[in-house]
C-alpha cells in the first residue's frame, strides 16, 4: 500500500477546515487568518521544511490547505501563528486527505459547501489567497496550480451550465434582501456603510441595484479607499474621523470592516434613536451586547443566511448536475497528475523508440542512397501509438510502471547493446 500511495501527489494533499457546519460566528472569529500573519506562516512552515501550504479565511469558513503528509504540523504551525491551542481548532476542523481533499476544494469552488449554495464569491477568494501566499512563497508548486486552475475551471463551468446560482444569495445580497423585507419606506432611510473591503463593495452593489436611489453613505479608516469606492458608485463617503456624529442620523449600520475584535459597542448608540445594525464581519465586529439596547436590532452573518431558503430549495435542485460535472473534471486532474508522475517513463520508452528508428533509417539509407518522406511519417505514426498504448497501460496499472519500464528498456537496449558487443 506504501507504494501506490507515493505513485501520485493527491496522497500527500490535505485539508483542515473549520466552518459553519461546526463552529459558530464567534468561534469562527476565533480561527480567522488575516494578511498579516501570512509572512509569519510561509516562513514557519518552510523553516520545518513542511511543504507547501495556504489559507483561505473567509466569514463562513477558515480552511489550510496542503501538500505535506505532516498536515498536522502544519495546523500547529498555524495555531502559533494566530495565537490558538491546536486541541481548539482540531475540536471544530474537519479534516479531508488525498481525493476527498481535492474534491472538497472543487465543491468549494463550485459553491456546493458555501453557508448559501451557489456562492461563488468563494472561487475570488481562493484565487487571491493562494497569489497571496505564493508571493511570500516567491515560486509555485505544480500540483496547486493545477488544482487551483481546475477548481476555477469548474467555477466557470457550473455557473454557465447549471442554475445554481440563479437568484441573488450571497451573504452581501442576504443583507439587501434583509433590509427589503423588514424596512418601510427604504428610500428615505439613512443607510451608513463602515467598511469598504469585498463584501462591503458587494453590499455597496446590491443596495444601489436593489434600491432606488438609496440614501446611502459610506466610511472606512482608509480615506482614500473609500473616495475610490464613492466616485465608483457616485454615493458620499464622510470622514472617518466623523463616523460618530454620522451615526446619530443613520437609520441602518452595515458593518462589512476586518477587525480582529469589536469596535461597535453599546456606546455608539447612545441617542435612543432606533437603528437596524447589520455585522457582515467575521468575527464580530459589532459587540453581541448593542442587542440588549431596546431601540438596537441587531443581525449577523448567521442570522442573515436563514432568510433566503426559498432561493436555496431552488438551487439545491441544481445540485446533481454541478456533481457530476466535478466528478468529470476530477477525473481528468488525476488522469494529468498520474501522467506527470509517469511521464519520465513514457519520454524514455519514446525516445528509445526514436533513436531504433534513426538507426534503422540510417543504415536504410547507407544501402539505398535515399528515405522515403512517406516512410518516415509512417514511421512516426507507429511510434506515436507504440508509446500511446505503452502509456495506458501504466496508467492503467501504476503498480507495474517500473517494471514494466524496466523490462522494456532490457529488451529494447541493454539486450540489443549486449548482442552489438558480442559481435564486436
Amino acid at each position: 500500500m506504501t507504494q501506490y500511495n507515493n505513485i501520485h501527489q493527491t496522497s500527500n494533499f490535505a485539508v483542515l477546515s473549520v466552518s459553519y457546519e461546526k463552529a459558530d460566528v464567534e468561534t469562527r472569529g476565533k480561527f480567522a487568518f488575516f494578511d498579516d500573519n501570512i509572512k509569519n506562516f510561509v516562513e514557519r512552515i518552510h523553516q520545518e521544511n513542511l511543504g507547501d501550504a495556504f489559507v483561505v479565511s473567509t466569514c463562513n469558513r477558515t480552511e489550510i490547505y496542503t501538500t505535506t503528509s505532516n498536515y498536522l504540523f502544519v495546523a500547529e504551525e498555524y495555531c502559533k501563528t494566530i495565537g490558538v491551542n491546536l486541541s481548539d481548532f482540531l475540536q471544530f476542523a474537519n479534516i479531508l486527505t488525498k481525493d476527498e481533499a481535492l474534491n472538497h476544494l472543487f465543491r468549494v469552488a463550485a459553491g456546493l459547501e458555501s453557508q448559501i449554495i451557489g456562492d461563488f464569491e468563494i472561487i475570488g477568494q481562493i484565487k487571491k489567497a493562494y497569489a497571496r501566499f505564493k508571493r511570500e512563497r516567491k515560486n509555485s508548486n505544480p500540483f496547486l496550480e493545477r488544482s487551483i486552475n481546475s477548481a476555477i475551471q469548474i467555477s466557470k463551468k457550473i455557473k454557465n451550465e447549471t442554475g445554481i446560482s440563479n437568484g441573488a444569495a450571497s451573504v452581501s445580497y442576504a443583507a439587501v434582501h434583509y433590509i427589503l423585507n423588514n424596512q418601510k419606506k427604504i428610500t428615505e432611510k439613512n443607510i451608513l456603510l463602515l467598511g469598504v473591503g469585498e463584501i462591503g463593495q458587494n453590499t455597496v452593489e446590491n443596495l444601489v441595484k436593489h434600491v432606488y436611489q438609496p440614501k446611502i453613505k459610506i466610511a472606512n479608516r482608509s480615506q482614500e479607499k473609500a473616495a475610490k469606492i464613492s466616485e465608483k458608485y457616485n454615493i458620499p463617503n464622510i470622514d472617518y474621523n466623523n463616523f460618530d456624529r454620522e451615526l446619530n442620523d443613520t437609520d441602518i449600520l452595515i458593518v462589512a470592516t476586518g477587525a480582529k475584535s469589536p469596535i461597535i459597542n453599546q456606546s455608539h448608540f447612545s441617542s435612543g434613536k432606533e437603528i437596524l445594525v447589520i455585522d457582515l464581519s467575521i468575527p464580530n465586529n459589532v459587540d453581541k451586547t448593542v442587542s440588549e439596547l431596546e431601540h438596537v436590532t441587531l443581525i449577523d452573518v448567521d442570522e442573515l443566511s436563514k432568510q433566503i431558503q426559498e432561493t436555496i430549495q431552488q438551487r439545491e435542485k441544481e445540485i446533481p448536475k454541478a456533481e457530476k460535472i466535478i466528478k468529470e473534471m476530477a477525473k481528468d486532474f488525476i488522469e494529468w497528475e498520474k501522467k506527470r508522475k509517469l511521464a519520465p517513463n513514457i519520454h524514455h520508452f519514446k525516445a528509445v523508440l526514436k533513436n531504433m528508428e534513426r538507426n534503422e533509417m540510417h543504415n536504410f539509407y547507407r544501402k539505398n542512397k535515399y528515405v522515403n518522406i512517406t516512410d518516415m511519417e509512417l514511421s512516426d505514426k507507429m511510434i506515436q501509438k507504440i508509446t500511446s498504448r505503452f502509456a495506458k497501460y501504466i496508467i492503467d496499472n501504476p503498480l507495474k510502471a517500473e517494471e514494466i519500464s524496466k523490462l522494456m528498456h532490457e529488451i529494447l537496449v541493454e539486450q540489443p547493446n549486449k548482442e552489438f558487443n558480442e559481435k564486436h
